[in-house]
This record gives structure tokens, C-alpha cells and sequence, in this order.
């Protein structure tokens, strides 16, 4: 892969972090300094064509990577997509415990889920659910 690929997918891949939508051909012109929408096309295609990137056709904001082994630096930080992504997850653990008669385990693994979010520094959230948690001691 091409030090243009790897630049490219990594735009991608971080913006679909950032928003949970792929980019539009023309913000990825933009951000990455092409002169034109074709050159943006010819470098998805071929991205299409080495298997690293997937795209539906006939579809705007299809992109998505299918190759996560390229090199991309970690910023540290959680997107909001990631967020969200990351709350629903709890939240939906939260339910599964509602409707089922809960064994510890699943006790155990929602307490460490929200104290990982109160430490990644969602403390509304983590504050949300750990009143939830006062249920289950």
C-alpha cells in the first residue's frame, strides 16, 4: 500500500470515527489537498480493487474500511461516534440484566464498565448508570 493509500484510508477511517458517517468525495478533495473529485474517485477504486476499502454503489457516504491494518496513528482520545457507540453498548447490557434473572458475572462486568466510563470522562453517563448499579448490590 501506497503512502497515499495509507493517508487516505486513514482520513476516512478517523472521520467515520468522528462522525459515524463515511466522508463525501469533496471533503475528502478538500481535507486532503487533490485538485479534483475524479482523483478522489480513482484512488477509492482502486482502494476498492485492493480489497482495503468497501463501497456501495449508487449509495452517497458508502465508504468504509475494510482493511484496519494499515498504519494510523492513535490520537488517545474517543470520538463521539465512539461514544455513543460505547453508552448504547452499557445501556443495552443494562437492559439484557433487566429481563433475565442476572448471574454475578454480568454484575461484576457492569460495575468495571462503568467505572471505564467514568475514567474515560463521561460522568454524566457513568453517574446515569451507577445509579442504576445501586440495584444490583
Amino acid at each position: 500500500m501506497t503512502k497515499k493509500q495509507r493517508e487516505l484510508l486513514s482520513f476516512i477511517d478517523k472521520f467515520m470515527c468522528e462522525h459515524g458517517y463515511s466522508p463525501s468525495y469533496r471533503e475528502i478533495m478538500s481535507s486532503l489537498g487533490y485538485k479534483s473529485v475524479s482523483t478522489v474517485a480513482t484512488h477509492i477504486e482502486n482502494l476498492v480493487t485492493l480489497g482495503s476499502l468497501i463501497k456501495t454503489d449508487h449509495s452517497a457516504r458508502s465508504l468504509e474500511v475494510a482493511d484496519k491494518e494499515y498504519d494510523q496513528p492513535s490520537t488517545g482520545k474517543i470520538a463521539p461516534a465512539q461514544e455513543k457507540w460505547l453508552i448504547t453498548i452499557i445501556a443495552e447490557k443494562f437492559t439484557a440484566l433487566e429481563t433475565a434473572t442476572p448471574t454475578q458475572q454480568q454484575i461484576d462486568n457492569l460495575f468495571v464498565l462503568v467505572g471505564a466510563l467514568h475514567v474515560l470522562g463521561f460522568k454524566e453517563a457513568a453517574a446515569t448508570f451507577k445509579a442504576k448499579l445501586k440495584n444490583y448490590r
